[in-house]
């Protein structure tokens, strides 16, 4: 007999990668509790509508109070059983529910259609999972501004086609990371304020039912609505709808993981390429094996996770994008397998990525030596036209410099790259008289922190006016940590 689990196949999704509290978010359990909840709240606003049958209220308070009292303890053997004789999820929870509460078994789903259940939740579950991702993605940009701040004035080489280029900091490129975070908060934030429900329209849409049951009462009948989405948190629900709420929704919510996926992707990127240049380096535990063959290797495999993961949302994005488009008239049913996957891995994903994204962030591990080694290997060059304005004001012509400059610079180079020599520029200008310029003279302008800029002050200056307000507005949600499976 195989251990649980062994004889088929699980996602690494909730095996490795994503959380509890994601996994518990896109759970049976919260899926099937959520549709209780919304039947009790469709039962109490048509209660408290005056729903009446016969000249007597058609639902009571001990109705209502039977179906709270179980609310939670879903009967999953009894729901099983019955779906495998009437084919339909639905239907077979109603039964189910309706085996613990008698009394209210003729009152659930009263007027409703299977999508009253099915979309609401999972706009109620997209939702609690858009709140998680904002929460990890608030304690990403909150680690990233604690590593540029402790950073902002440590020169580096920049790199325009990984081509070395003017200096930069460590912090002011990590600046870079966190905007491009900024930017996908702004976009969740935004998609979460515009999520509203289905809300109770029918089989079409036209809430044909509720006119039978509230015999043609507009009045009531443009109540409901409103009445469950408080009931259920919401400011409102969608004005319109076919029988389900447009997929375009889930399009929205999809683009904003890949969004997200796409900032955290070239940053580990960024992260992998400064690996290897020996720059920064992300956690590596004291016993953690590299290679299987290289025993030396410390490979960048937490940042290549991310871009791996990353990957996977950002081409997962189309498949609601695709389902949005393919959708017939008032409904069809080719979105219901595509959905039950793409959303809820989607999620999965993004939350294993920015559970990397911390772990890794709250760990980069930066080697200024290195660093200094690289800038002054190249420093020579970047310096040349500060060393060209000195020779000028000793009354040296530009021109004619800017000519000796590039072709010294082109020897240079020639012995760095052809010959493996140290880089001799300074040495080749201090040897020219027309610079008239010693070889300490030279050396005194290889001070790196010369030729960085204002990326000090703009790092200071983002952190300042851009990030630290979000982060102080958002306390009392800091302090997430993530435990991650290597």
């Amino acid at each position: 007999m195989s251990e649980i689990g062994t004889d088929r196949y699980i996602s690494p999704l909730s095996e490795r990668y994503a959380s509890r509290e994601m996994q518990y978010i896109f759970s049976q359990d919260m899926k099937f509790r959520t549709w209780r909840r919304l039947w009790i709240a469709l039962a109490e606003t048509e209660k408290e509508l005056g729903l009446m049958e016969n000249g007597k209220p058609r639902i009571t308070d001990e109705m209502i109070e039977e179906l709270k009292a179980h609310k939670d303890d879903i009967n999953y053997d009894v729901a099983r059983e019955r779906e495998r004789i009437v084919r339909h999820d639905v239907m077979s929870h109603v039964y189910a529910y309706g085996q613990q509460c008698p009394k209210a078994a003729g009152i659930i789903h009263l007027g409703a259609t299977s999508c009253y259940v099915g979309d609401n939740t999972d706009i109620i579950i997209m939702t609690e999972g858009l709140k998680l991702v904002r929460k990890k993605l608030i304690n990403v940009i909150n680690e990233l501004s604690k590593f540029a701040n402790r950073y902002k004035a440590q020169p580096t080489l920049a790199f325009t086609h990984f081509q070395p280029a003017q200096p930069t900091t460590v912090g002011k490129r990590a600046t870079l990371w966190i905007q491009e975070f900024m930017l996908d908060l702004e976009d969740i934030e935004h998609v979460i304020s515009t999520m509203k429900l289905l809300g109770s329209k029918g089989t079409t849409g036209t809430q044909a039912s509720f006119l039978e049951l509230f015999d043609g009462d507009q009045e009531r009948i443009d109540r409901i609505d409103p009445m469950i989405a408080e009931k259920m948190g919401f400011e409102s629900c969608y004005p319109v709808s076919g029988q389900t709420y447009s997929r375009k929704v889930d399009t929205r919510v999809a683009n904003v993981l890949a969004g997200i996926a796409a900032s955290a992707h070239k940053m580990s990127n960024d992260i992998r390429l400064l690996q290897h240049l020996k720059e920064v380096e992300e956690p590596f535990e004291k016993t953690q094996i590299g290679s299987s063959a290289m025993a030396y290797k410390r490979n960048p495999m937490r940042s290549e996770r991310i871009a791996s993961l990353s990957r996977y949302v950002m081409i997962d994005a189309l498949n609601p994008a695709i389902t949005s488009a393919t959708q017939w008239f008032e409904r069809t049913l080719d979105d219901s397998a595509n959905k039950r996957l793409s959303i809820p891995e989607g999620f999965l994903a993004v939350d294993g990525v920015l559970d990397l994204c911390l772990n890794v962030v709250d760990g980069l591990v930066v080697y200024p030596k290195v660093i200094e080694k690289h800038m002054m290997a190249e420093l020579p060059f970047m310096a040349t036209e500060n060393i060209m304005m000195d020779a000028v004001k000793k009354g040296g012509n530009r021109q004619e410099l800017h000519e000796k400059i590039r072709t010294l610079s082109m020897e240079a180079g020639k012995n760095v790259k052809e010959l493996g020599l140290d880089n001799n520029l300074l040495e080749l200008i201090a040897a020219d008289e027309d610079f008239d310029l010693s070889l300490d003279e030279l050396k005194e302008r290889m001070e790196p922190s010369l030729y960085i800029g204002r990326s000090k002050e703009q790092v200071e200056a983002f952190l300042k006016n851009v990030v630290n307000p979000v982060l102080d507005a958002n306390k009392d949600i800091l302090g997430v940590t993530a435990e991650i499976n290597v």
